[in-house]
């Protein structure tokens, strides 16, 4: 009679040991990590300059559009919002304004600018069109460059 034995014998914790071999060692995944932060490192600041570029395009866009609802503002009233008024007078009717049609802006009220920021509103006579519009910029103060720089519907 022959008797034959396997070639190994099973080792007791062998399937363990199998088990944890299938996963990532810490080498693996710090090799990772570090190509994913150099990708991040040349692309991330370019995604950022995108984005304030972006902000400076809608915050003009939404300059024109004041400027639009303006002029409709000015075709049913006869005159444009007193500086006490403001862009608001385009969301709600002003006191002392019997043939508004409004609201004129979309959604009934004010939007702000993209940095969170209000819109400045002011009459200015010596120029056309006889109003001012500005946004300050991403740092919401007066002068400044690049995103930080003014935004205004007037050339001066």
């Amino acid at each position: 009679m022959k008797i034959s034995l396997p070639l190994r014998a099973p080792v007791r914790g062998h399937n363990c040991y199998r088990a944890a071999k299938a996963g990532y060692t810490l080498i693996e995944m710090l090799v990772v990590l570090t190509i994913i932060s150099l990708i991040l490192g040349l692309v991330g600041p370019r995604v950022l300059a995108y984005l304030g570029t972006s902000k400076v395009k809608t915050a003009k866009l939404q300059i024109e559009n004041f400027a639009s609802s303006l002029d409709l503002f000015y075709l049913d009233t006869g005159r444009y919002p007193t500086n006490s008024e403001g862009l608001a007078a385009l969301a709600q009717r002003p006191a002392n304004v019997e043939s508004w049609n409004g609201p004129y802006v979309k959604g009934g009220h004010v939007p702000l600018d993209p940095w969170g920021n209000t819109y400045l509103y002011r009459v200015a006579g010596d120029h056309t069109p006889p109003y001012e519009i500005e946004s300050y910029g991403s740092d919401g103060r007066e002068g400044g460059t690049g995103t930080a720089a003014d935004l205004s519907n007037a050339e001066h």
